[in-house]
């Protein structure tokens, strides 16, 4: 959906945002995130578990092709 807003007649300001500084900062911004295909991951099968923190999770494949994480 589409909306047309009026022209006003005050000068928009673009929003800036300072970058959090720092060696976290620095880190973070240095390593980029790993990019799996979910083919690769899930093999032949619909559902993989995820042990994390003690825990394990469930990715599984829907039934409409999208990804679903569970505890």
């Amino acid at each position: 959906m589409s909306q047309t807003l009026p022209a006003s007649s005050t000068p928009s300001r673009a929003c800036t945002t300072t970058p959090p500084a720092g060696p976290a900062a620095d880190s973070a911004r240095a390593v980029a995130p790993r990019r799996i295909s979910s083919a690769t991951l899930m093999g032949e099968g619909r559902a993989i578990e995820i042990e994390h923190g003690g825990r394990v999770y469930q990715l599984r494949i829907t039934q409409l092709n999208k990804l679903i994480l569970t505890a």
